[in-house]
């Protein structure tokens, strides 16, 4: 039942590897990138940039073991919704524009709407585009931002974006308060992780036979967890207030928790000189 810790997911695992001594605001601005440029691309634009996120986990540096498990059940979750939004009904196909052609001219074929039909199941290409689309999304949303934590200490994750974000105080905007709430939460994370545990090996231990439950009794001990699971992280929550309202609401900025570390100029020079090569390909090639 300690399958939840071996699955890195929004937890900072420390080690070697090039990608852990990257600056962390270039890491950020690589999320950023393949966050937002999937928007209004292409097919092929979505697959590379998977493709990409597969080659820069392998090239890494980190352990395999992090992610032999979290990986292949991302892939196949992604995979699996991809599928059913292409074999999902996606709607009628938009009609062509009526045109009277010309006398005397050979018309081109009718583009062929459906890829594929087996029995009641129906691929059209706005279904596969669709299916094609909501998976590659999916994937480079959550790993992007998976290997970003995974590969960054919540300090040094939370002193990037806060000094990405330094120009807008001079908008009052509280950029090093915000920097401390993220760490915070970025600390918080492992604390849900270790209460859904703990209710989980507190349901192995009492050897529920689920399948002999009804849909009603199912349903009603699924909401007790989560209510329970819901108590548990508002008491966590509570007592680190407490703990922070004893020390007088002391915050420190994300700059006086970061430990200091010899930048590598050439490796975020080279960082720094492939992502503007991938915005510049997303400009021209986006669109296919």
């Amino acid at each position: 039942m300690d399958w939840l810790r071996q699955l890195p997911i929004g937890q900072y695992v420390a080690g070697s590897g090039w990608l852990r001594q990257l600056d962390p605001r270039l890491k950020f601005l690589w999320s950023l990138a393949f966050l937002l440029t999937p928007i209004l691309a292409g097919p092929l634009w979505r697959l590379a940039l998977v493709a990409l996120l597969l080659l820069l986990t392998f090239c890494s540096g980190i352990a395999w073991r992090i992610w032999q498990r979290s990986l292949p059940t991302l892939l196949a979750l992604c995979v699996a919704i991809a599928l059913l939004a292409a074999l999902l009904p996606s709607g009628p196909e938009r009609p062509l524009p009526l045109q009277s052609p010309p006398e005397n001219s050979l018309l081109p074929p009718p583009p062929a709407w459906v890829l594929l039909q087996v029995g009641p199941l129906k691929v059209t290409k706005r279904s596969a585009e669709l299916g094609l689309n909501t998976g590659t999304l999916l994937f480079t949303l959550m790993h992007s931002a998976n290997l970003l934590l995974v590969s960054t200490a919540p300090e040094e994750l939370a002193w990037g974006m806060s000094a990405l974000m330094q120009p807008l105080e001079r908008f009052g905007v509280p950029v090093q308060k915000l920097g401390f709430q993220l760490l915070l939460a970025l600390r918080f994370v492992p604390l849900v992780q270790e209460e859904l545990q703990n209710l989980l090996r507190g349901l192995a231990t009492r050897a529920l036979n689920l399948r002999q439950l009804g849909w009603k009794q199912l349903l009603a001990l699924v909401l007790a967890v989560a209510e329970r699971l819901l108590a548990n992280i508002l008491l966590r929550a509570e007592q680190g207030a407490d703990a922070l309202m004893a020390r007088s609401e002391l915050w420190r900025s994300p700059s006086a928790l970061r430990v200091p570390r010899v930048p590598l100029i050439w490796l975020d020079g080279l960082c720094l000189s492939a992502l503007l090569m991938l915005l510049a390909l997303r400009m021209r090639f986006g669109g296919f």
